[in-house]
């Protein structure tokens, strides 16, 4: 592991997150697929602020991170929501920047916790958000986390010049070859994503190896727990741990990748950090409102004392 990764972990870290914060109505639903009716009152309503940035800044907050949120946020009544959210969270400051409209979005929830999200976007994916407010807030920042919407990415090849690790989630990746992701991929030292799509995520982080210039490369496996691959050849996998009933998996990968980020930052021990990402996302998912709500640092150690997940060192194939 390289020496500008590993040089924070005797103090507290710096990270700027870059990406949505939107205004999210979340709702319970009976099940899936969702019977037409011309009334349908929910089982239950929300309405708060979330979208990914939202939720790592939030996560790396209550961890004890000194975050920094670098958003867009319109003019109109989601965006009045949205910065009294931010306010209320800490996370308020010179890298939310002004925009016509706010990016939203619903996400329905079932009685077992699965859930069918519909971010709509469109409101902020094709603003320039200006460079120069990025690298000023990355000024002595430990970790740029450059998350996969589409205003961020015209900034992740200027930003990789100003010597600052890159840490990305690219979701529901489906191999390596996608083009969206390329200047994330070529770039960041972290990368994580989803198994949903992955035919084999072992094969997939083998292959990031073998293409790309990452250190580490994780998957969320959902109730199969998750990956994580280091550059020297390991395979860690951490097994999952559910809570006793699971209300909603809303954002459980943010959580995973969150989690894991801030508390590597203060370890440097990456398979502590991969068993704390997976104990804090179980515990979410076990909440209505997932992103409304984190362990605190103190918490977090105590329940990975008290019950570590399991883990198990491999080795990939290329090692």
């Amino acid at each position: 592991m390289s020496a500008a990764l590993m040089k924070v972990a005797s103090r507290r870290a710096k990270v700027v997150v870059a990406g949505a914060a939107s205004c999210y109505t979340t709702v319970g639903v009976e099940a899936f697929p969702v019977r037409y009716a011309p009334t349908c009152p929910p089982l239950w309503g929300h309405v708060g602020v979330s979208g990914a940035a939202a939720h790592i800044a939030r996560v790396h907050r209550a961890l004890g991170v000194d975050v920094r949120l670098c958003s867009v946020v319109g003019r109109d009544l989601a965006g009045t929501l949205i910065r009294s959210g931010l306010v209320l969270d800490g996370l308020l400051g010179p890298g939310v920047v002004e925009s016509e409209a706010s990016s939203s979005g619903i996400v329905l929830v079932d009685p077992d916790g699965r859930r069918m999200g519909l971010p709509h976007l469109d409101p902020v994916d094709g603003f320039r958000y200006p460079f120069e407010v990025l690298a000023e807030q990355a000024r002595g920042a430990d970790l740029l986390v450059l998350t996969n919407a589409r205003f961020v990415r015209p900034l992740v090849e200027p930003a990789a010049a100003l010597g600052v690790p890159i840490a990305v989630d690219v979701h529901l990746v489906a191999g390596l070859d996608g083009a969206y992701d390329r200047p994330w991929l070529e770039r960041a030292a972290i990368v994580f994503g989803s198994h949903e799509r992955l035919p084999d995520p072992s094969a997939w982080i083998d292959g990031m190896f073998a293409r790309y210039g990452c250190e580490m490369v994780g998957v969320g496996l959902g109730a199969g727990g998750a990956l994580l691959g280091l550059r020297d050849g390991s395979l860690v996998h951490v097994a999952a741990v559910p809570p006793p009933r699971i209300v909603n998996t809303s954002g459980a990968g943010d959580a995973l990748f969150a989690t894991f980020l801030a508390e590597w930052l203060r370890t440097g021990d990456p398979v502590a950090a991969l068993q704390a990402g997976v104990l804090h996302a179980g515990w979410k998912i076990g909440h209505r409102l997932p992103a409304a709500v984190s362990l605190s640092c103190g918490e977090l150690a105590r329940r990975r004392a008290s019950a570590p997940p399991p883990a198990t060192v491999l080795h990939l194939r290329s090692a």
